[in-house]
């Protein structure tokens, strides 16, 4: 079942969206993603931030009204978690058939459009080795690296980080900060940049640089990943998932029910 995705040949795309707790989700597949990445590149007109949503973004947005004001303003949010993915389908999107993960929606971009755009990664340890690993397995154009930065940002390293991007003309930012600080950096990065696209992917550097094991297929087409995952970081992981996910569940269920409202 296709999304009937239309894209114009100028002029603002119609994203499908939902909202789940206060934050607008878009239940798009990857391949109408990558479409719509590439006519932000080809199109060049304005800065395009792409925010990845799952349980512990939304339920840190219940909160965090900062947070929240930031992933709305996103242009494009997409369905991080599995969970996210069974709500698209629960408000009518039943061409949802499978999450729009940051490490598959980086994997996939980076495999079907080799040297076809120019990348740029961002404020990760691993982000080196990470151009290297897809320089060699994918043919990537990769312009520019830069490292994990000192934090919090003074003004001086953010006039210094915008010039070092800038200067090599990036088609695509991708930012490995980890939610919620990348979702920060894009927002305040915007108005510094001419980038047509900035998105945040987290652990996705992690991944393809190979310093993280990626759960098996199995498990993550089940739902069980943050499973695999606790068990492989529980120290930096416990949180977000035996804290944050059940708060989730439950305020998602209030909302279902009428019972209490996130807008």
């Amino acid at each position: 079942m296709s999304s009937g995705l239309v894209i114009p040949e100028s002029g603002e795309i119609e994203i499908p969206s939902f909202r789940v707790l206060g934050v607008r989700m878009n239940p798009l597949q990857i391949p109408d993603i990558l479409r719509i990445l590439d006519h932000w590149i080809q199109e060049r007109k304005g800065v395009h931030i792409v925010v990845q949503t799952g349980m512990h973004g939304a339920s840190e947005a219940i909160k965090d009204l900062k947070l929240r004001e930031m992933i709305n303003a996103a242009s494009l949010n997409n369905m991080d978690g599995t969970p996210m993915k069974w709500l698209a389908r629960l408000h009518g999107f039943k061409y949802a058939k499978r999450r729009a993960y940051g490490p598959e929606v980086m994997g996939t971009l980076l495999r079907e459009t080799g040297p076809k755009y120019k990348h740029f990664f961002y404020g990760n340890r691993v982000s080196e080795e990470l151009a290297n690993v897809c320089a060699k397995k994918y043919g990537t154009r990769v312009v520019g690296v830069y490292p994990l930065p000192i934090w919090p940002l003074p003004e001086a390293e953010k006039v210094k980080i915008a010039q070092a991007i800038e200067s090599v003309a990036p088609d695509i930012v991708w930012v490995g900060l980890g939610a919620p600080r990348q979702e920060g950096w894009m927002y305040d990065f915007k108005n510094r940049l001419t980038v047509p696209v900035l998105i945040g992917v987290g652990a996705a550097f992690d991944f393809h640089a190979g310093k993280l094991k990626q759960a098996p297929v199995w498990i993550q087409e089940n739902g069980l990943e943050w499973f695999y995952r606790l068990v492989h970081e529980p120290k930096r992981l416990w949180r977000r998932y035996l804290v944050r996910a059940p708060i989730f569940v439950w305020n998602v269920g209030l909302e279902l029910a009428g019972l209490k409202k996130f807008d």
